[in-house]
């Protein structure tokens, strides 16, 4: 590797190698098991930092990783060996143009943050459930949140980004410049470059909403669960809950986060039938709606090992549901997991009313299930492939009685890099070459999670990655084939 002071000449950001003090902290990711040892972290502090940084891995034949949140199971954002883009010291701001109803975010931004500034203008954003999510990874890979009802998803909400692309090249992509581009990144992730700024259309949002967990013992399945058929029938734009299955001081526990877009008193109106059920605790209120994207976030703290892993299943289930807490209490037990199944009910119908053609991201969607699991410090590929056996099983419960093909959300697959721990197919120890089809070392079934991933967006997306990336410089997570 060529002298690292020709990086630290390059860029007006901070270098870190593993010899520095600030090293651990540098790698440390939201999931303990995605942290990988790179040779160099370069924390950007502008879109020509970005371009240096990706002018010196390819000199150096490095890996490239970019973080942003770093909030993902895999190593998406982290690389052994290579160089990795971090966005989230400096790229981290929000401005927000209250007129245009605008909110103009950095790629390392957190979703609190957007909250946070949004707000202050009665204005907010489609965004993630876990506000200490990064903006990035979310962005690009789809996006569900609260306000998907009314406001579709987050790559439905992105005006504009500016990006930096394969060959260095800084652009800014929306409807009318460089349009293939706009189309690719919003669904298509990190594939097609390093976004350095987001533009969000934002929305009128009074500064207060009902929302909170109401937890349940198991036996009140089968009652919510058939209320719950109805409710789905009927509920507007306003509405949604997430329903857990999950251990709580070692039991069984089934909790609904409720969300309504209004005040308390309308909340548990619309809720009554179920506030009506009875319950072990009573945690919904009507909340500052900073607070909203934060209800989850006890659930998946950062520092533990997780295993991610999503389905769908079109209709409310009682048996699925009663046997996933049996299966969910038998891991608790045996001490491998803290494991959580979430059913998720956000309103998809203005999300499918939005064309496949649109966006990268595709459409036709059924309510999704995540399952996460949680463990303290095994970072083994092992114990990985024990969690992935375990939500596998939890998967095929969600399946049981289900028509038609389930499909998974791809932002929520610790799979989604490809390998058995995690890392993408391609090995960190590989460099990108010419072409997918030269280099015998890639398997035969490269793009094979891609497809799936993507499904009839997969061609156009090939195309889209041989115009900027045709080396496949981007890499780390569902890496498409350029064609």
């Amino acid at each position: 590797m060529a002298d690292i002071s020709n990086l630290v000449n390059s860029v007006k950001g901070d270098v870190v190698t593993e010899d520095q003090p600030s090293y651990p902290a540098a790698i440390a990711r939201w999931a303990k098991n995605a942290e990988r040892k790179a040779k160099v972290v370069v924390f950007v502090k502008s879109a020509e930092d970005v371009a240096a940084s990706i002018a010196y891995a390819k000199e150096n034949k490095l890996p490239f990783a970019i973080r942003g949140g770093g909030h993902n199971a895999a190593s998406a954002s982290s690389v052994t060996g290579g160089l990795v883009v971090d966005l989230s010291r400096y790229l981290n701001t929000v401005r927000i143009d209250a007129d245009a109803k605008l909110g103009y975010v950095g790629g390392g931004a957190l979703w609190r943050d957007v909250d946070a500034e949004a707000i202050k203008f009665g204005l907010a954003g489609v965004g993630g459930t876990v506000n200490h999510t990064g903006v990035g990874g979310l962005s690009l890979g789809g996006g569900f949140g609260w306000l998907s009802g009314r406001h579709g998803m987050v790559v439905d909400n992105i005006r504009q980004v500016t990006i930096v692309t394969a060959d260095g090249s800084i652009l800014t992509a929306n409807e009318t410049e460089h349009p293939d581009l706009f189309w690719g990144i919003r669904g298509g992730g990190s594939n097609f470059g390093v976004v350095t700024e987001f533009v969000y259309q934002l929305h009128p949002q009074s500064k207060t909403v009902y929302a909170g967990p109401v937890v349940y013992t198991p036996d009140k399945v089968e009652k919510i669960v058939e209320l719950t058929k109805t409710w789905l029938s009927k509920r507007t734009a306003d509405e949604c809950m997430i329903q857990a299955a999950t251990i709580q001081n070692g039991f069984p526990a089934f909790v609904l986060f409720l969300f309504y877009n209004g005040s308390e008193a309308e909340g548990r109106q619309t809720y009554k039938e179920f506030l009506d059920i009875e319950h072990v605790f009573d945690g919904a209120k009507e909340i500052p709606y900073e607070q909203l994207n934060g209800l989850q976030n006890a659930m998946v703290d950062h520092g533990r090992c997780y295993y991610l892993k999503g389905t769908t299943q079109k209709t409310p289930n009682v048996t699925s549901m009663s046997d996933i807490l049996v299966k969910l209490a038998q891991g608790a037990q045996e001490g491998h997991f803290a494991p959580a199944a979430l059913h998720e009910y956000f309103n998809l119908d203005k999300v499918n009313t939005v064309s496949d053609s649109v966006t990268a991201f595709r459409r036709g969607l059924d309510p999704g299930v995540l399952i996460v699991l949680s463990w303290d410090s095994d970072v083994s590929a092992e114990k990985t492939d024990k969690a992935r056996a375990f939500a596998n099983e939890i998967v095929e419960i969600v399946a049981r009685g289900q028509d038609g093909q389930a499909s998974s959300y791809s932002n929520y697959e610790t799979d989604a890099a490809g390998g058995s721990n995690g890392d993408r197919v391609i090995e960190d120890s590989e460099s990108p070459a010419s072409s997918v089809e030269g280099n015998s070392k890639w398997p035969a079934d490269f793009d094979a999670k891609a497809k799936a991933g993507f499904g009839p967006n997969y061609p156009r997306l090939q195309k889209v990655k041989k115009q900027y990336d045709p080396e496949l410089f981007f890499n780390r997570w569902y890496p498409i084939s350029p064609a």
